[in-house]
């Protein structure tokens, strides 16, 4: 079973409740599912706590075959943004899921730098269907 990283945004109760969503959508497609807002927040050590989730994070990114990235919003979110980079610097294919209809104008859709290092998907159900693709390719 191919693992899946979710990189979000996760600071707002809507964000998290999309990420959920959209775990259990990958989920039901037959992957596991890294989710850091609850595979790697959740860590009561305030003194080392950044360094721990940071080290969990890239743990994750590094132990998945995949990455999905949330890339709504008028910019990216800048964690998930070093997110994409990683991944993309590590070889792991990535898809880009952008349910937002702003775009930078004739710039693109998202930042060039991120737009050229996904596989760009305006829904849900697109992004799932090119996860079920490269089941078999990865």
């Amino acid at each position: 079973m191919k693992t899946v990283y979710i990189a979000a945004p996760l600071f707002s109760e809507a964000e998290c409740d999309f990420n959920r969503k959209l775990r259990d959508e990958i989920i039901s497609a037959g992957f596991k599912v890294f989710l850091p807002q609850e595979d790697s927040n959740n860590i009561k050590d305030m003194k080392d706590r950044q360094k721990i989730i940071f080290n969990k994070n890239l743990k994750g990114i590094e132990n998945s075959d995949i990455l999905v990235a949330v890339i709504d919003g008028a910019d990216v979110d800048s964690g998930t943004a070093w997110e994409i980079g990683f991944a993309f610097a590590k070889g792991k294919p990535l898809l880009g899921l952008r349910t937002d209809f702003r775009t930078l104008g004739i710039e693109g859709t998202v930042n060039l730098m991120i737009e050229r290092s996904v596989v760009l998907c305006m829904s849900v159900s697109e992004l799932l269907n090119h996860l079920k693709s490269w089941t078999n390719i990865i």
